[in-house]
């Protein structure tokens, strides 16, 4: 089995109080990364059980990744306290499933948001550390935009974005950024 040494490194992973995010950054630690979370919860019980179980040097950061000024304020925490960002792990999301008929402008809106506008600010933000470190960020998209179905609109159209920021980015910050997108069964780099 590939064993892959993360020591030294800093990851900074949004969505971790559960599912993908909290698999991320259990992984992570695992692979000696100290492991600097957020997400909206003000108490993420599970991430921080599974970090002491880990001994991993850890952070957490409650933050709506909808807020600018909330997603400067992590960064910066982040760079206060471990002094460098190495992977940036946007992972933060929720399924917007209205259709297209029913959904409304709010529905759109905070779609958008969170599902699209929300990765590329953070990208933005970590971009300064992580050129500094030849820095990796990780874009999580999904299926639905590559293949989807009727009822996943909006959804689907944020997603599908995302793989063209993951190629914007790929193509215009490297060398010295990889910048890669990852869904269950695809990767865009």
């Amino acid at each position: 089995m590939l064993q892959i040494d993360l020591s030294g490194k800093v990851a900074f992973i949004t969505g971790v109080s559960s599912g993908i995010g909290l698999g991320i950054a259990r992984q992570m630690a695992v692979a000696g990364a100290t492991i600097c979370g957020c997400s909206d919860e003000e108490e993420p019980v599970i991430f921080k059980q599974e970090m002491n179980a880990l001994n991993a040097a850890n952070m957490y950061i409650q933050c709506d990744v909808r807020k600018e000024a909330e997603l400067q304020m992590a960064v910066q925490k982040s760079v206060d306290t471990f002094g460098r960002i190495d992977i940036l792990i946007s992972n933060a999301g929720k399924n917007v499933f209205t259709g297209a008929a029913a959904t409304n402008n709010e529905d759109w809106q905070y779609n958008l948001d969170l599902n699209l506008t929300a990765h590329w600010k953070l990208a933005q933000l970590c971009k300064p550390y992580l050129e500094k470190n030849n820095g990796t960020i990780i874009i999580m998209a999904s299926n639905h935009a590559y293949h989807t179905i009727a009822g996943c609109f909006p959804y689907n159209v944020a997603k599908t974005a995302l793989t063209g920021l993951v190629r914007s980015l790929a193509i215009e910050w490297a060398p010295l950024i990889r910048t890669v997108g990852i869904a269950p069964g695809f990767i865009e780099t």
